[in-house]
């Protein structure tokens, strides 16, 4: 923090570590440049990282940092919440919109407009709840926890002022737990599509990607397995893209020991979306294999890892579930498998294999879709909208 702290007309509020090497931090990017860029100025509030400042400042924008280091997710969410209560203190009087991403930060910028009768508008940006999300990946959190988590989270839907997700199987989901649907806008994610690069030179002759986070519901397992059934594709590699080398990667990668994989895969840890692009243009095929989980059928989701393949013309193989169906059409863009089915999974891939011509064909046209329907100027035209629309609506209540 700084005495020297800009009047922000604006605050996008994110429990996530920005820059950083992951989906989140992409889509961070283009929402909160689309907030200040509407408003004039703006205050990013994130997590920290290893050499990553506390506050930085650059022409209109400045960014503040979350750097205590709190082992338990929730004291660390707590402590979040605290500080940017500190930050609304120090800038309320200047803000007109006030953008958050889950109730870490939504229940401080709540509970600071309501105590000071501020005038400024409120974002729910629901792109997951930690209700559903958490016993993934804390196998013990108690019910009674997970419980008031998600009171927590009706607070905030209820309270805020609109709401945003990027998927429409995310918004239902809102209006079955009795949200009006008319409060809900859906702002897909998007990508861009980038001029060809020269292949990495230590890229293999011939491989799939796999590229993004590898939590329990993106389907590691399953396509680790699918893969080791294409052992007679002998110069065929799996090359996996993933933000860290962490205890998930390490379980992975002796699930890919057991399997006798190990020597035709190449894991490459924490690029950069620079260095990402290439890898993912000269990827014969890209893989999706979510699982059939109540994180992604209900909840919803909106994966950057199939757009961004299909801006990158790369035919997706993935798994036949709603959100999926929302980005690519089966046998169009690319080939759609139950999910949780490895021996199907393998099957589809080995057809695209066996018919290049095809996949080349799709991912012409799965490329040509995206940029119809998916491009992120697209995606921030539409948020941009609802900005206005807060803008004016603030604007009203101050005259």
């Amino acid at each position: 923090m700084t005495e020297n702290s800009l009047s922000p007309s604006s605050l996008y509020s994110a429990f996530d570590v920005f820059p950083a090497p992951k989906g989140a931090a992409t889509h961070i990017k283009h929402m909160a440049s689309t907030l200040f860029n509407d408003t004039g100025s703006g205050c990013l509030y994130t997590l920290g990282g290893e050499g990553l400042s506390n506050y930085q400042r650059q022409d209109s924008m400045e960014l503040i940092r979350f750097n205590q280091k709190i082992p338990n997710l929730l004291q660390r969410a707590i402590a979040y919440g605290d500080q940017l209560t500190t930050a609304l203190q120090q800038r309320s009087d200047s803000l007109k919109i006030c953008h958050f991403r889950d109730p870490w930060g939504g229940l401080p910028i709540l509970s600071h407009r309501a105590s000071t009768n501020a005038s400024y508008k409120t974002v729910y940006e629901v792109n997951a709840l930690p209700s559903i999300e958490l016993p993934y990946a804390f196998e013990h959190i108690s019910p009674a926890t997970l419980a008031k988590i998600a009171a927590q989270e009706m607070l905030c839907l209820e309270h805020c002022d609109t709401i945003i997700t990027p998927s429409h199987a995310t918004a239902n989901m809102l209006v079955n737990k009795g949200i009006a649907r008319e409060k809900i806008t859906v702002v897909v994610n998007g990508a861009d599509i980038n001029q060809p690069q020269p292949k990495p030179v230590e890229a293999p002759a011939q491989y799939l990607i796999y590229f993004g986070a590898i939590q329990q519901w993106q389907g590691i397992e399953d396509l680790l397995r699918a893969f080791s059934l294409l052992a007679d594709f002998e110069q065929l590699k799996l090359v996996m893209c993933v933000s860290k080398h962490n205890r998930i990667a390490k379980k992975y990668r002796k699930m890919a020991d057991k399997l006798g994989i190990s020597d035709r895969i190449v894991w490459n840890f924490g690029l950069t979306q620079e260095q990402l692009v290439p890898w993912v243009q000269h990827a014969t095929i890209s893989l999706a294999p979510l699982t059939d989980c109540s994180r992604n059928r209900e909840q919803g989701c909106c994966p950057l890892k199939i757009l961004e393949s299909m801006a990158a013309a790369v035919p997706v193989v993935a798994s036949d579930l709603p959100v999926v169906r929302e980005l690519i059409a089966d046998n169009v863009h690319g080939k759609l498998v139950r999910a949780d089915r490895h021996h199907e999974f393998s099957l589809a891939v080995r057809c695209l294999l066996e018919e290049p011509e095809v996949a080349v064909e799709m991912g012409r046209k799965g490329q040509q879709h995206l940029a119809e329907n998916f491009t992120w100027q697209q995606s921030c035209q539409t948020l941009s909208g609802v900005y206005q629309k807060l803008l004016t609506e603030q604007v009203a209540v101050t005259s």
